[in-house]
Order: structure tokens, then C-alpha cells, then sequence
């Protein structure tokens, strides 16, 4: 038996499907959705990812913040160190102990934190900030409460991906993080993404923005929209529709144009 997220950093391959750029960036797509999973279920307005002129990835929402007391099965550890460095430790397993997503069904925010060189957790819960570093994995220390703090809530979540998993000068590139947060943006309908790089960063691309608001009320149909512009259609207007399953945990979302 491996301890903790010894196994992910053995056999990354078998978490996150690799150590090449595609499975780097998968590290980016986990934290989002935790943050995604608050917003979507209306404790959060929006999101904020940023992306720092020395590599570091930032994703901060204004949700509930992830529980810092002590967890129900490990007294002497936070939820908050359970939840970013235990598999399985998420609360999609059971919805009794802690309403928060641990990424993809409990695992994708450790698996992040376990290929991460560092990482640097913020909770604004309560009116209080709390605090904890990791290296790859490890906590730098108990969790910190750093006093009160007014006008603030939510998850704060910055981290830099490890070389020795990803390979020298592995870094995140802003054209896919802005793709993949567009995407999330369209998929979640009205969930507002605030988009932000170092200029440093972008060179001469030209098609990735410094700043941006990703905001679609219309969901796949602002989508569709964006593809079509331009092009000679059928009808004026584009054919969407929402369905929920009817005890909930899914829904089916179309656009059509002709």
C-alpha cells in the first residue's frame, strides 16, 4: 500500500493520463472545477484565474471556502490538508460531510497538489483567513489562521507545476489556459470567469487576451453563435434547449442551426 499521494507521483499516468503538456494542463482543468462545482451550485459569482509572469496559476472564487475544521475521520488534520492530500477525500463521495467537491469525484485538487512543485491555499470562511503551503504534495506546516478578514469568502488556490513530473521548464501556456476557461464558460451558462496574464507571458500571440470577462448567459447557444458568424444559414434563429434529469446529478443542453 502506497501512503497518501505517493501513488500519483509514482504513476502520474494513471491520475491525469500523462506527464506531457496536455496532462500538465489537466492540472488546471481540476482546481477550475472546484471552483466551477460552487459557482454552478450558486455559492459563488465568479472566478478569477490568473496567470503570473513566473509561471504561477492562480484560480480564486468567492464560494464557501473549503472546510478548515477538523475532519470527521482524521481529528488532529483540517478538512482543508484531508481534502489536498487524501484520495478520495472530496465531498462528491457524501454530500453528508462536507458539500465540497474535491475536483474530479474527490480526487482531482490532491492529484493537482501531489504533481505541483508548490501550492498555497487561501479560505476565507467565516470572516477569517486561513492558510497552508504544500511542496509537491507535502504540507510546509498546519494549517494557519491568518485573523479576520472582512469582505471576503471563498478558495483561493496558486500553484506551479513540477519539473521532475513534467520535465525542465515545464510551464503553463496562457493560449491553452484561456481556451480551456472559455470553454468551461460556454458549458457552464452564466458563470462569470474573470480571465487575466502577464503580458510578459503572451509574446506575439495575439489571439489570447491580457484581460477578459468570459460570461455566456446563452450557454451552447452563444457558443454555436461565435461559430456561424458570418456564415449564410436557413433560419435566423439558432434552436437550443436545457433539460434537467429529474433528480438532478445531470442535464442534457443542445444548439442547432441549419
Amino acid at each position: 500500500m502506497l501512503e497518501g499521494l505517493e501513488p500519483v507521483r509514482r504513476r502520474p499516468g494513471m491520475y491525469i493520463g500523462g506527464t506531457d503538456e496536455k496532462a500538465m494542463h489537466h492540472l488546471f482543468a481540476e482546481v477550475l472545477d472546484n471552483a466551477m462545482d460552487e459557482a454552478v451550485e450558486g455559492h459563488a459569482s465568479r472566478i478569477e484565474v490568473d496567470l503570473a509572469a513566473d509561471g504561477t496559476l492562480t484560480v480564486t472564487d468567492n464560494g464557501r471556502g473549503i472546510p478548515v475544521d477538523p475532519h470527521p475521520k482524521f481529528k488532529k488534520k483540517s478538512a482543508l490538508e484531508v481534502i489536498m492530500t487524501t484520495l478520495h477525500a472530496g465531498g462528491k463521495f457524501d454530500s453528508k460531510v462536507y458539500a465540497t467537491s474535491g475536483g474530479l469525484h474527490g480526487v482531482g485538487v490532491s492529484v493537482a497538489n501531489a504533481l505541483s512543485e508548490t501550492l498555497d491555499v487561501e479560505v476565507a470562511r467565516g470572516q477569517k483567513l486561513y492558510r497552508q503551503s504544500y511542496t509537491r504534495g507535502v504540507p510546509d506546516g498546519p494549517i494557519k489562521n491568518l485573523g479576520a478578514i472582512k469582505n471576503r469568502r471563498g478558495t483561493k488556490i496558486s500553484f506551479k507545476p513540477d519539473p521532475k513530473i513534467f520535465g525542465k521548464g515545464a510551464a503553463f501556456k496562457p493560449s491553452r489556459l484561456f481556451r480551456m476557461s472559455r470553454s468551461k464558460a460556454y458549458l457552464f451558462r452564466g458563470v462569470e470567469i474573470r480571465w487575466s496574464c502577464a503580458k510578459a507571458l503572451l509574446g506575439n500571440d495575439a489571439e489570447t487576451p491580457e484581460t477578459a470577462v468570459l460570461h455566456f448567459p446563452g450557454g451552447l447557444k452563444d457558443f454555436l453563435a461565435t461559430r456561424i458568424e458570418g456564415l449564410t444559414t436557413v433560419t435566423n434563429d439558432v434552436f437550443a434547449g436545457r433539460i434537467e434529469k429529474a433528480q438532478g446529478h445531470g442535464s442534457v443542453e443542445w444548439a442547432i442551426a441549419g
